[in-house]
């Protein structure tokens, strides 16, 4: 099965940027969909943007205008750049693809801090 595995979260200040990066150790040509989720303490995970395999993508509002997500299917990445960052985004963020054959998988998670 393949594996993901997130990178590129850390402390940053409001106002500023990260990307966040998830590996796939196989191939993430054949998939539903994929994308990042999010989820702090005693929450529920909350969607963050994804993409669909004929290519559209979807943000939640809270993010719109502010992260955009991208894929590299020769590379077998994903990627999350988050600009203009809140404390509210203050998260671990989660990416996840869902393949063919509805087979789900999650990475483990990268912590993002927004502080000042």
């Amino acid at each position: 099965q393949v594996q993901l595995v997130e990178s590129g979260g850390g402390l940053v200040q409001p106002g500023g940027s990260l990307r966040l990066s998830c590996a796939a150790s196989g191939s993430i040509l054949r998939f539903n969909d994929m994308g990042w989720f999010r989820q702090t303490p005693g929450k529920e995970r909350d969607l963050v943007a994804t993409i669909i395999s004929g290519g559209s993508t979807n943000y939640a509002d809270s993010v719109k205008g502010r992260f955009t997500i991208s894929r590299d299917g020769t590379k077998n990445m994903v990627y999350l750049q988050m600009n203009s960052l809140k404390p509210e985004d203050t998260a671990v963020y989660y990416c996840y693809v869902n393949f063919y054959g509805s087979t789900l998988v999650w990475g483990q998670g990268t912590q993002v801090t927004v502080s000042s």
